[in-house]
């Protein structure tokens, strides 16, 4: 009999201290969701006028942009719920990336930002979340998507720039053509003239 109930004492001072742990956890979990992630106040680059025209027709970036333009500022439980949505939408862009803007330096750029991301889910998932690893893997997800909207300019400005060389260069083999038939016809006129 004694030693039944020194179980039944056992068990429930077990029952008690598991309840307690689990009201710390919750405490812990309340705390970290008063607080606030990311730089309230971050921006990206803007596209150009060329990158806008082209994204129209790849319609889960602006998805993902809306995403990630809205990962600073929030709660911890909008935070997880922000990174699961933006993770999602980087799979997406990744898969599907319009031939028009498919270059390895922008699927690089997807990937690195695909990477910042998980990394920042699996750090905001904790069960006790580090807020400075928090801040520092949102920064680092800020930045690698502005690396990628740089990455989408800088493919449309050295397209302008190629398309330009092309026609500078149509227009300068045209002009050799005009002075090549230009000498051709003087050497018939002074043969005729002979």
């Amino acid at each position: 009999m004694k030693v039944f109930f020194y179980f039944i004492l056992f068990i429930s001072v077990l029952a008690a201290c598991d309840n307690s742990s689990e009201e710390q956890s919750s405490q812990v979990e309340m705390v970290n969701d008063s607080l606030l992630y990311g730089m309230e106040e971050f921006s990206f680059q803007p596209l150009t006028q060329n990158v806008k025209e082209q994204i129209e027709n790849w319609g889960v970036y602006n998805d993902f942009y809306n995403e990630a333009s809205t990962l600073n500022g929030l709660k911890l439980e909008q935070l997880r719920l922000k990174v699961d949505k933006l993770l999602s939408h980087t799979d997406s862009l990744t898969k599907k990336i319009p031939d028009t803007l498919f270059t390895n330096a922008i699927y690089s750029r997807l990937i690195v930002v695909k990477t910042r991301v998980k990394l920042l889910k699996q750090e905001a998932s904790r069960a006790e979340v580090d807020k400075p690893m928090v801040e520092n893997y949102i920064s680092e997800t800020n930045r690698a998507v502005d690396n990628l909207i740089v990455q989408l300019n800088e493919k449309f400005l050295k397209d302008n720039i190629e398309y330009q060389q092309k026609e500078n260069e149509k227009q300068e083999l045209e002009k050799q053509k005009r002075f090549l038939d230009s000498v051709y016809q003087a050497e018939l006129r002074d043969q005729e003239v002979n």
